[in-house]
């Protein structure tokens, strides 16, 4: 089956940053996004920041929880491929806001750079599993109520380790990981305790001209009894981005510009392993893509582009895929 749709243009997100170097030592910094013209008006960000010195400090407010390479650096302009990744959005479900507080630092080694991050948050909710999707959904966990409290009293963890070296780039390993379900109501205990883990592992690198970027992730749920085979308790998925610049200078008025070649190759598993009624049967609903396009840099913070979409998906019976295809046109730029 291919999926077809028909022209259309669409303003996806609008966002307003404010930074107020409050004194030396203490630092805001907010976000207010607009999704889809105004069909979706949101606090990403508030953070203030207490800083110690390089290796200690304090940081409270709405956090972006550092989960892989994407979630807390997924500004437009930032990439060359226009839609976001999808185990980056369909996985770890970015963009995640949550309410929360942690430290973070960096120790200078040599020619090495250790940084860490690490937070308590309120965590996701029941929507990961009871949701309109029909399956283990990790985005269906986000919800407003998120930044009013959470529904079990229960915080999750989250926390990021990356090394960034001169010459092989940086590499970072991430969890993120707590009980996702209301298991009390009014102070009785009404089901077990269910929880969530997403283990990501991330790397940006390059060699000559090239730049390589990606993340591979790793989550598991806790699952009701009777849903093993239709809800997945193990997914997966990765991704990874190649770019090569075949032109750096001037382009008529714009003297810095950038013209870019740029790759994509996508995999998502929502239900990892075999059905439990053969063990050799493996579950599908798995999504395989590739993107391939140029961009134009007439600035390092403004990028037009355009790519191609190849995408095919299978259900959990392994019927014969779904394919998509199409081509897109995005403009992208800080100001």
């Amino acid at each position: 089956m291919c999926i077809r749709d028909r022209f259309g243009m669409e303003l996806r997100r609008f966002n307003v940053f404010l930074y107020s170097n409050i004194s030396r030592k203490i630092k805001f910094l907010s976000e207010i996004e607009f999704e889809h013209g105004t069909e979706e008006i949101a606090i990403e960000t508030a953070q203030l920041d207490f800083e110690i010195n390089q290796a200690l400090n304090f940081r409270m407010g709405i956090l972006l929880p550092q989960i892989g390479l994407f979630n807390a650096n997924h500004d437009s302009p930032k990439w060359d491929v226009i839609d976001r990744p999808l185990v980056s959005t369909l996985i770890i479900p970015s963009t995640l806001s949550e309410v929360g507080f942690g430290l973070f630092g960096k120790f200078y080694m040599g020619s090495n750079v250790l940084s860490y991050d690490a937070y308590l948050v309120n965590g996701l909710r029941d929507g990961i599993v009871y949701n309109a999707e029909g399956k283990t959904f990790i985005p269906g966990g986000k919800s407003a109520e998120m930044f009013e409290g959470d529904n079990n009293g229960t915080p999750s963890f989250n926390a990021r380790v990356a090394v960034k070296n001169n010459l092989l780039g940086e590499f970072g390993f991430s969890y993120y990981g707590g009980v996702y379900n209301s298991f009390k109501k009014e102070g009785v205990v009404v089901e077990e305790k269910r929880f969530l883990g997403i283990y990501a592992f991330d790397f940006s690198t390059s060699f000559n001209k090239f730049k390589l970027k990606g993340e591979a992730v790793y989550a598991t749920v806790d699952i009701p009894e009777g849903f093993v085979d239709i809800t997945g308790s193990v997914q997966n998925g990765a991704f990874v981005d190649l770019t090569y610049p075949i032109y750096k200078g001037r382009i008529a008025v714009f003297e810095n510009s950038q013209i870019t070649l740029f790759a994509r190759f996508n995999y998502v598993d929502f239900n990892s392993g075999n059905f439990s009624f053969n063990d050799s049967l493996k579950k599908g609903d798995e999504v395989i893509g590739v993107t391939g396009g140029i961009s134009f840099r007439p600035n390092p913070s403004t990028i037009v582009r355009a790519n191609y979409i190849y995408q095919q998906s299978t259900d959990i019976l392994n019927n014969p895929p779904g394919l998509l295809g199409g081509i897109q046109f995005g403009v992208a730029s800080y100001f």
